[in-house]
């Protein structure tokens, strides 16, 4: 039995799937449904959890190599926001793009994990190093 680190085994078995160069979304809780790619649903209610919590949780386990976030996310969250995120990417920069870029990303990814999260436009892709 696990006693430590992540312990959804759904979670576990699409971060062990992720290879170097593959992709994960980390989702909020309103990002469209994708047929085409594994989807792991972890939200609860409203914020829990969130993509922050489920980026920290990962960290321990998941190299990453760069991140993609939606250019809208500047213009909607505040300084305290995206300091938040950018400490938890560290030392990884996060590559901004439009939305609809974004998206387009979204089909040719390992998997998803869906969140409980609110903030808008908190999406996140992670490539793995």
């Amino acid at each position: 039995m696990l006693k430590t680190g992540i312990l959804n085994p759904n979670v576990l078995s699409l971060l062990a799937r992720v290879r170097h160069t593959n992709t994960l979304v980390i989702a909020d809780r309103g990002f469209p449904f994708w047929p085409q790619i594994e989807t792991v649903d972890i939200s609860l209610v409203d914020d829990i959890p969130t993509v922050r919590q489920v980026l920290a949780a990962l960290r321990g386990n998941f190299v990453i190599g760069a991140a993609f976030m939606a250019n809208e996310f500047l213009g909607e969250n505040g300084a305290d926001v995206q300091r938040h995120y950018a400490e938890l990417l560290a030392p990884v920069e996060v590559r901004f793009e439009p939305h609809l870029e974004f998206k387009t990303r979204v089909p040719k990814t390992i998997g998803l994990i869906r969140t409980g999260d609110t903030t808008q436009y908190g999406n996140i892709i992670l490539e793995s190093a």
